[in-house]
């Protein structure tokens, strides 16, 4: 039942059901404007709104914006100025969207004080990167996420091996949790979490859980923080759905965050809800992939959360990092480490879709752009934009071994019909797509040269670069990069090769509908 609501709600309320929607506005609008003023006055208003559209489009064609956007933008106004023109505008000065991103960049200048790298590491660094040492440099100087070493690092290469190194953490804190969530739903793994929650809250833990918006729709009750809240359990909801025409609602908190104690951090892409732990099936067999950080790098991981709790809030706290930071004498050592991997560096970073840099987007882009030997990429999604598309083929033509794989069942039929129409181009530019049989991949990764990886929330799509809150852990030189390495191939052994043959084959409708999807898949 829960699916076909769902199903509906993509109907009534989808993204592509708001263009149909405007362009049948458009019409409607100049027919009755016809009948109500006359045709002429209606011609004197569309060469107004024509001149009008002009100076939009030259606005927009010189602004910094990305090229793909840019090129839906000019479609719509192009193809129905009466509605696009102030559509845009309004888009542009909406106080909402502007609320939230003067919020967010006062907790980012607030936050700088407490994330600042240490010299020496930062020396060590400089000496031992050579030219991967550019990538640590735009992420502290431009993104303001410093570099970490000495941090332990555990990999999980599915959600259910999260969910047991995740109880065996909550159930270790002393003075705090956070917790930061796409997604909760009601099942074995929240009831499981929650119950730990509660206990902790008894023994004098302070608890905190902030979950996405989106949530309210299907999966959780309007009132639910108040049921946390008579838990003992603080709670916030960012950005609440409602039904309103507003531009922020379309900025979603897609990141996933634990942290405990100030030592310990998980992210990845594993939500709370029973099919990221194989206990629901969805789509056949659900691989994700998850990570724990135990050291000082939990600290970028708290100001991560501090930044969006207080975005909501009406009088936002002070940074209290004595209380939260991580504390070197009790650094979160457990059992669990004995499958860490030490040594090397780690920067844990976020992305924010409200400023000027696409952080996510260029740590993918870097990582092509400089591999010598190998790119291995895991990811749900594959709307990308032309700038990303020439980077996987120009990394495999400069004999790079670019591999990427993706799901056989996929959740969403019109991202996977879109996903299809790169395939061909990709293929022919040689780089290497497969399919995982077994199910739904929503891991979001990418290896490289078993030397780096990255390990977070960051899908190879618009939303995920451009319009959502993310967070991931860039990893340099640390022995989990192997571990990442090694599940891509174990994943690779339940993987078919895409071929041109395949392409060939994908039924008529999927590929006319997903090239017709690519004229707004920015909003994908």
């Amino acid at each position: 039942m829960r699916e076909k609501i769902r199903g509906l709600w993509k109907v009534l309320f989808g993204r592509t059901t708001i263009f149909v929607f405007l362009i049948l506005l458009q019409l409607a609008v100049f027919v009755g404007g016809i009948g109500f003023l006359g045709s002429k006055e209606i011609l004197v208003a569309n060469y107004s709104v024509g001149v009008f559209a002009i100076i939009v489009l030259i606005y927009l064609i010189n602004n910094r914006l990305n090229s793909s956007f840019k090129l839906m933008w000019i479609i719509l106004i192009v193809a129905t100025p009466l509605i696009g023109v102030p559509f845009f505008i309004y888009t542009r000065i909406q106080p909402g969207t502007r609320h939230i991103a003067r919020r967010i960049d006062e907790q980012i200048n607030e936050q700088r004080q407490w994330l600042l790298p240490e010299k020496d590491t930062v020396d060590r660094l400089a000496a031992d990167a050579g030219n991967d040492f550019g990538l640590f440099k735009y992420l502290f100087e431009e993104a303001h996420y410093p570099v970490y070493d000495g941090c332990r690092v555990e990999y999980y290469p599915f959600g259910q091996d999260k969910y047991e190194a995740l109880l065996r953490e909550l159930k270790t804190a002393r003075r705090f949790i956070f917790m930061e969530y796409f997604i909760i739903d009601k099942g074995e793994m929240w009831d499981a979490v929650l119950r730990i929650l509660q206990e902790k809250v008894k023994e004098g833990v302070e608890v905190r859980v902030l979950y996405d918006g989106t949530n309210t729709m299907l999966r959780l009750p309007k009132g639910y923080p108040k049921e946390l809240e008579s838990m003992g359990i603080q709670c916030r909801v960012f950005s609440p759905m409602k039904p309103v025409i507003t531009t922020h609602q379309n900025f979603r908190d897609h990141r996933k965050i634990v942290v405990i104690d100030g030592h310990t951090a998980f992210t990845g892409g594993v939500n709370l809800a029973d099919e990221y732990i194989n206990k629901k099936e969805r789509f056949g067999v659900w691989k994700d992939t998850a990570l724990m950080v135990k050291g000082k790098a939990s600290n970028s991981f708290t100001l991560m959360f501090l930044q969006m709790w207080n975005v909501n809030s009406s009088s936002p706290e002070p940074y209290s990092m004595y209380m939260y930071r991580s504390e070197p004498a009790d650094d979160g050592v457990s059992a669990s480490d004995d499958n860490a991997s030490y040594g090397g560096y780690i920067v844990p970073y976020g992305d924010n879709p409200l400023d000027d840099e696409e952080v996510g987007k260029k740590v993918y882009m870097d990582i092509l752009n400089r591999a010598s030997k190998y790119v291995h990429i895991m990811t749900p999604y594959l709307i990308i934009d032309e700038e990303m598309t020439n980077s996987l083929i120009f990394a495999a033509q400069r004999g790079i071994d670019v591999k990427i794989i993706m799901p056989f069942i996929p959740d969403k039929r019109y991202a996977n019909a879109l996903a299809k129409t790169h395939y061909v181009e990709l293929i022919r530019g040689g780089v290497k797509i497969y399919e995982y049989l077994p199910g739904f991949v929503h891991a979001k990764s990418f290896v490289s040269d078993d030397e780096k990886a990255v390990v977070g929330t960051i899908n190879m799509d618009f939303r995920s670069m451009f319009l959502h809150f993310e967070c991931a852990a860039y990893i340099w030189h640390n022995p989990v990069v192997e571990d990442v390495e090694a599940d891509f191939a174990s994943t690779l052994l339940d993987c078919q090769r895409i071929t041109l043959r395949h392409c060939k084959e994908t039924p008529l409708v999927t590929k006319v509908c997903g090239r017709a999807l690519r004229l707004i898949a920015p909003l994908m």
